[in-house]
């Protein structure tokens, strides 16, 4: 017996060694049906949608609990599946989310998971899309959405190796898609894209004129590279009406008992060809595709299988009778491979599909900015988590403690949480979910500075300290501790100056730098509206504001002493005043900002080359539409859905009281709108932008009005309906008011109808004046130019009626205490010519978005003590990167090597130098390790550059043969084995590198 159980083992380690020989699968597009050329043929794409937190937390979700809620439970779905496709290997199925399949899998038995790989490799079971999560397309920031496709693909990878390596795109439930998540596609090497949602009157079109199916160019700046084949989906992503087959749907079995009454089979094949011819006549081949599953479907398989394996039986047998309808199972890529094949040439789209609209009062654009605050927590997780992976990578620390703020970050980009579209309480797990992962990431940087910081191994190690709140100006370190060491890591790979504010109760301090100067410091009293925000715990009084120098890609430590009891402390205070006569003014050698002390409200901006520029700005609000929604007109306004009770909103800006805070780092305009509104405008020294501050909530519901709030600027300029905003934080997209470049739009919404998303940034041109006039953002929000030199962002919203769209709540979120919530957040104004704009505007958003993080030590010698015993200065370049690359990416990858993302975040048209092509080096470009030699990767670092590729499609009016070729790209770049990159405008490039560490 002893010896048969081991030959069973020998046996069963033969077959897990042997299997990677994967050339005898069926996996990709090996071993797709071909189908008929002369019949109708029906792809049965058999699939379940299922989110990544939504109604359920993700726990939930798993699991199957809190089922009064939702019955759904994803780990009865995997279980099920895989036990029907075993029995019958005609069957097929697809799979998504990998965050659910990756909690599946560790916990199955190793005979489970090689009968899973054997179903993979055999074209049974694919991995579709395969990102952690899917993710939401408005609010999702490029830099989140590349990190979470990454890790859902490198699991697939890792665990599957080429079988498991996705060829199609799957956005079936986000509401609206951008043009630069199809161009990230195409980069990843996806041979199409299928989605679900699309405007009501985009797809009218669309079916009138047979283009659901289209080459969408992702890039003015990137051509082929960035072209993919895109599919709208007949139905969402549900099967045609009253052919859903699972225990959750109510529609009718197949009954095929000739004995039996009931029996059925003719009336239900006789509606299941009438479907497909109707859906045929839309589509522009002989080939179409079904979605068959829903949210949570497959919870038990063979109720699906049983009926689909009756339906195409029945189906093809009518063919002897002259049906031409041929049916089959199917996957989307065996979909797409017969669309391919169609020698067909498409038509083209350039432009995107936001916003979405469902009906004429349902624009899907409340979204964009829904929860506010979770909007802002994910893009300082994301902050975090850069600068947790570069210290990793840097110090070679043990990378493992990563994947938690990797996976929770992935979990953020779902089209349910980044959004603010799920219930409260799942809403509450993401924010607990994110908190516990970023505090695993403040493990990391005290790891890694341990070793990074002391100038040798035996000198004791300075504990660091993170504060989380000072965006109230609450860090209890630096309100109670004297002296204390300020470490600031800079995740830029350029240096760069900011001015931090660190919260204290003294009257005066003592800062020295990195070379033991000291530093102007400016004592700022804490803004009166911050002491009253529920939960602020906090002994600071004021802030102490000066200005840090940070290395590229490092950090720079400044030490601080409060010395109140010295006569140093007047020097170091604001001057505050208030008036009520003439006009104030913050001025510094860049720009100067005009308040008019009558209305508090700001007036005008003067240049230093002499241009003036009217601006007035100020808070407003729209009412929300209350509804009941049993209509389209009776839509309500909600999570979703914004949709304004009239066209103009109501003004915020009566009755201001205004504090002017003089100083030599910063000044100061304070404005009190009431007891919920109030915002400071801030102008530092040396800098070409002002900030504005504001504090928003809790917006008041006594009147039962719903209430969306949006901070507006009003100028003089003329920009002829036409403004410009972002995708996902990288290209630009021209915006033109009540028009849609490809289709004739009905306005019946004039205001949520042309609300789009800005992640970065929104701007206006008056090409006349030479003036470009540039609003940029802390987190995503809705934006838009209602009028003519105006530019508005919503920033918060509170609403009392659900929009019906499947939440089951209202927008209203209870805070701290159950008065409503209270953000804080900042908008950011650059006003420049054009020929300036962009270099101005572009290198702005990315100091916004990777934001230099702060740690705190205290410590108990003398300053010259402490600069003889730690590293105080510490780059991660040897030499800065040019002014137009951004480090996209500096992780651990395997042993031995890191992932590396260049970025090239300028385009062709914006900059007369900085939107030249550009070289790096990475020979001796480190200061912790060498780069010995780098291997180029798709986007999503999954395949092997020299070995990917892609299917190539014909398009209308084009000379080529094909579009998207990537011939050029499967050749190896030889410069590399120089380690030099050569990036041209919008070029990401990533790279597999191996290191050695010194």
């Amino acid at each position: 017996m002893k010896y048969l159980l081991l030959n069973l083992v020998v046996i069963f380690i033969s077959c897990v060694n042997t299997f990677p020989v994967q050339d005898e699968f069926q996996y990709g597009y090996q071993g797709c049906p071909t189908g008929k050329k002369d019949k109708l043929n029906v792809h049965l794409v058999c699939h379940t949608h299922n989110d990544v937190g939504w109604l359920k937390t993700v726990d939930q979700y798993f699991y199957g609990a809190n089922q009064s809620i939702q019955r759904a439970g994803v780990q009865y779905i995997l279980d099920s599946v895989i036990q029907s496709l075993q029995h019958d290997p005609k069957k097929r199925f697809i799979y998504v989310e990998t965050a659910f399949f990756s909690r599946w899998w560790n916990e199955q038995h190793d005979s489970i998971r090689h009968a899973v790989r054997k179903l993979v490799c055999n074209g049974q079971l694919e991995f579709i899309g395969g990102g952690w999560s899917m993710n939401d397309e408005a609010a999702a920031h490029y830099n989140s959405i590349i990190d979470q496709m990454t890790l859902g693909l490198r699991i697939l990878n890792d665990t599957f190796g080429k079988c498991g390596v996705p060829k199609v795109a799957w956005q079936i439930d986000p509401f609206g898609h951008s043009r630069e998540q199809a161009s990230l596609f195409a980069q990843m090497f996806f041979d199409g894209l299928f989605f679900g949602r699309l405007d009501y009157q985009d797809k009218t079109k669309r079916e009138s004129t047979k283009t659901m199916e289209h080459v969408w160019k992702g890039s003015a700046n990137l051509g082929a590279k960035a072209e993919l084949f895109t599919g709208v989906l007949p139905n969402s992503y549900s099967p045609p009406s009253g052919f859903c087959f699972d225990i959750l749907c109510n529609d009718a079995p197949i009954m095929d008992d000739p004995d039996l009454k009931d029996n059925n089979v003719d009336q239900r094949v006789a509606e299941f060809i009438s479907a497909a011819e109707n859906q045929a006549k839309v589509y522009a081949t002989n080939h179409i595709i079904m979605t068959m599953g829903e949210d949570f479907n497959y919870q038990n398989a063979a109720t699906w299988f049983k009926n689909l394996d009756k339906l195409i039986k029945y189906v093809n047998q009518k063919q002897t009778n002259g049906s031409r309808v041929n049916v089959f199972y199917s996957t989307p890529s065996c979909y797409l491979q017969a669309l391919n094949q169609a020698n067909q040439s498409w038509p083209v789209k350039y432009d995107d599909f936001l916003p979405y609209a469902s009906d004429p009062h349902a624009y899907w654009s409340g979204y964009f900015t829904s929860r506010p605050s979770l909007k802002g927590y994910e893009r300082v997780g994301n902050n975090k988590l850069q600068v947790c992976k570069q210290l990793t990578a840097r110090a070679d620390v043990e990378e493992i403690t990563l994947s938690f703020l990797k996976k929770a970050m992935g979990i953020m980009q779902h089209h349910d949480a980044i959004t603010g579209t799920a219930k409260q309480h799942v809403t509450n797990d993401y924010y607990q979910t994110l908190a516990a992962a970023i505090e695993t990431c403040h493990d990391i940087v005290n790891e890694a500075y341990e070793k990074l910081v002391p100038k040798n191994k035996s000198i004791p190690v300075l504990k660091q300290y993170f504060c989380n709140y000072l965006n109230i100006s609450e860090c209890p370190v630096s309100e109670v501790n004297s002296p204390i060491a300020i470490t600031i890591y800079n995740p830029l790979a350029w240096n760069i100056s900011k001015f931090v504010r660190i919260p204290v109760s003294g009257k005066a301090y003592k800062i020295l730098d990195y070379n033991g100067n000291p530093v102007d410091v400016q004592i700022v009293p804490i803004p009166s509206p911050i002491f009253n925000i529920p939960g602020r715990n906090s002994k600071a009084t004021a802030e102490a504001v000066f200005e840090v120098k940070l290395p590229a890609l490092g950090y720079a430590t400044y030490l601080m002493r409060n010395t109140s009891s010295q006569a140093s402390k007047n020097k170091q205070a604001s001057k505050v005043e208030s008036k009520t006569e003439g006009d104030w003014t913050l001025k510094n050698d860049f720009i100067t900002v005009v308040v008019d002390s009558k209305t508090g409200l700001l007036k005008r901006f003067q240049l230093a080359d002499g241009t003036n520029l009217t601006v007035n700005q100020s808070f407003y609000w729209y009412r929300g539409m209350n509804g009941d929604n049993s209509d389209f007109t009776r839509r309500a306004s909600g999570a979703y859905i914004f949709r304004p009770n009239g066209t103009e909103p109501i003004t915020l800006g009566n009755n201001i009281t205004v504090t002017l805070v003089n100083g030599s780092v910063v000044q100061e305009i304070r404005q009190v709108f009431n007891s919920w509104l109030s915002q400071v405008i801030r102008l530092y020294k040396n800098t070409e932008n002002v900030e504005f501050r504001w504090i928003v909530g809790p917006i008041p519901v006594e009147d039962n009005i719903g209430k969306e709030i949006i901070t507006r600027f009003d100028t003089d300029l003329n920009n002829e309906g036409v403004f410009f905003s972002d995708s996902n934080g990288r290209e630009v997209l021209k915006r033109t008011r009540n028009y849609r470049p490809t289709w004739q739009l009905n306005v019946t919404e004039p205001i949520s109808g042309n609300y789009y998303p800005v992640n970065s940034r929104i701007y206006i041109q008056d090409k006349k004046r030479n003036l470009q006039f540039t609003v940029l953002n802390d987190r995503s929000q809705g934006g838009s130019s209602i009028k003519d030199g105006s530019v508005e962002l919503m920033i918060h919203r509170r609403l009392l009626h659900d929009d019906a769209f499947g939440v089951g709540e209202a927008l209203n979120e209870p805070g701290i205490g159950g008065r409503g919530l209270v953000i804080t957040g900042s908008t950011f104004l650059s006003i420049s010519n054009l020929t300036k704009a962009a270099s101005k505007h572009r290198s702005l958003a990315q100091q916004l978005y990777m934001q230099p993080q702060l740690s705190f030590a205290t410590y108990n010698t003398s300053e010259t003590e402490y600069y003889k015993s730690f590293n105080v200065w510490a780059p991660g370049l040897k030499k800065p990167l040019p002014d137009n690359v951004h480090l996209l990416t500096l992780e651990p990858w395997k042993k031995g090597t890191l992932l590396i993302r260049l970025e090239h975040f300028f385009e062709f048209d914006d900059d007369p130098i900085l939107s030249k092509p550009v070289d790096v080096s990475l020979k001796n470009l480190f200061t912790e390790f060498n780069v010995e030699s780098i291997e180029e990767t798709t986007l999503s670092a999954n395949q092997f550059l020299n070995e990917a590729k892609r299917l190539c499609w014909k398009v209308e009016g084009a000379k080529d043969v094909c579009s998207n070729s990537t011939a050029q790209d499967s050749i190896r770049d030889k410069r590399l084995d120089d380690l030099i990159v050569s990036l041209s405008p919008m070029n990401i490039r990533t790279f597999i590198a191996e290191v050695t560490y010194f």
